[in-house]
């Protein structure tokens, strides 16, 4: 995949939170891109000048050009050009539109810009043919784009409709290759968590298919969003879950996880196992772990799969992950470790990997549908099964190093197919 290098292509971004701005800093970096378009919907600060301050500092990764060159750095923003709303950003060009947020308002067609990537967290439904005032999702196709990219998972209004034939979600690395540039334009890139967890249960499933993992749950311990409040609030009319306007400052927030619908997106064999997701946001800027529980059914007279055994199957899956997006490590890691850490969806802690195996207690009269006259047991209907039940410990940068990375692989990857 294309590093750097000019494409002859202009880059469309709409929206300029965290994963706008450190989207740019990607693509600024990897200079694959000739020009970025950033579409901001509104005006900010006094001027161009005050986006550009935005741009260049960071209070989780520092400044611009210190994530660039390291402490050597010299800044590199230049030529701001408050008519036409540019800068250039280390060599390339950066075009800021702060007037429209419908996204069929933008005219992408006018900029020259065929790929989007829409990281608003605004429109996410990709069913044509919806109204609505604020704007839809295919607005961008509709203003001259070819392909858009969201960064997050699909949210479809109306479950009754079927998913359209041109759209897609994929996770680098897990299912690349299921994006067909014949047939999609819309693509969803997941979430910051399922990306590490497709990256956790694959090499689980890949050694010991999907009717030996009996069930499965994850909670995710993430760093503070954008949907978190900085002191308490008064909820919104109609606002049922009271936790998010708490002070992020001060508590952890029980919140909700859409990483378990969409993991059967990315792996269907995912459909053949119970699971559940659950997520906790704690007060930390970014740097999140997953805790991911197994239960594995084990043959009485065979070996049990332990603690090594686990490891070895991520040891494995790391040395052969496309482009490292698999990292295995024994060290001992806090989140901040984490912060930064280029293109790895997931760090497995192998340190912390545990397991235990004990057996559990059936009744087969129990279970519908089975014939109990039928069958011969010493202890009648109820039998005793070995079940292996395993921990495991996945780190992720949920802004830059894991997810925004993963992002501009994705975004690259298509564009080299445009």
């Amino acid at each position: 995949m294309s590093n750097a290098g000019s494409s002859g292509l202009k880059l469309g971004v709409n929206g300029f939170g965290r994963i706008g701005k450190l989207t740019v800093w990607h693509h600024v970096a990897r200079k694959f891109f000739d020009e970025i378009v950033v579409n901001i919907g509104r005006q900010a600060g006094s001027s161009l000048a005050d986006i550009g301050h935005y741009v260049e500092r960071d209070s989780t990764y520092g400044w611009l050009h210190g994530f660039l060159y390291g402490h050597l750095g010299q800044p590199v923003i230049s030529d701001l050009n408050e008519a036409d709303g540019s800068m250039m950003i280390d060599g390339i060009r950066v075009r800021f539109l702060r007037n429209d947020r419908d996204p069929a308002d933008i005219d992408w067609d006018q900029h020259d810009a065929r790929l989007v990537v829409d990281t608003t967290g605004q429109f996410l439904d990709p069913n044509p043919g919806l109204a609505n005032p604020q704007g839809t999702l295919r607005g961008h196709l509709a203003s001259g784009a070819d392909k858009v990219i969201i960064s997050a998972p699909f949210k479809v209004k109306d479950k009754s409709a079927p998913p359209p034939d041109d759209a897609v979600t994929t996770v680098m690395g897990i299912n690349t290759n299921d994006y067909d540039p014949r047939r999609h334009k819309i693509i969803s890139n997941a979430s910051c968590t399922t990306t590490c967890l497709a990256h956790m249960m694959k090499p689980l499933i890949d050694a010991f298919g999907p009717k030996k993992i009996m069930s499965a749950s994850m909670a995710t311990v993430h760093a503070a969003t954008g949907s978190q409040e900085v002191l308490d609030r008064l909820p919104q009319s109609g606002k049922t879950d009271l936790r998010k306007n708490r002070s992020i400052m001060n508590n952890i927030i029980l919140t909700t996880t859409g990483a378990a619908r969409a993991l059967r997106l990315v792996i269907p064999e995912m459909e053949e196992i119970a699971f559940i997701a659950e997520s906790v946001r704690i007060p930390t800027s970014s740097g999140s772990l997953i805790i991911l529980v197994i239960n594995l059914q084990e043959e009485p007279a065979g070996e049990y799969v332990r603690r090594e055994m686990i490891n070895d199957i991520y040891r494995q899956a790391a040395d052969d992950s496309p482009a490292g997006y698999l990292y295995y490590t024994e060290k001992q890691n806090v989140s901040g470790d984490i912060i930064g850490m280029p293109r790895v969806a997931a760090t497995i802690e192998g340190y912390e990997t545990h397991s235990r195996t004990a057996e559990a207690t059936i009744d087969l009269a129990k279970i519908p549908g089975l014939k109990i006259d039928q069958l011969s047991y010493p202890g009648g209907s109820v039998v005793r099964i070995p079940v292996t039940q395993a921990v495991i410990y996945g780190w992720y940068d949920n802004e830059m190093g894991s997810y925004v990375n993963m992002l501009g692989d994705r975004t690259v990857s298509i564009a080299e197919l445009m």
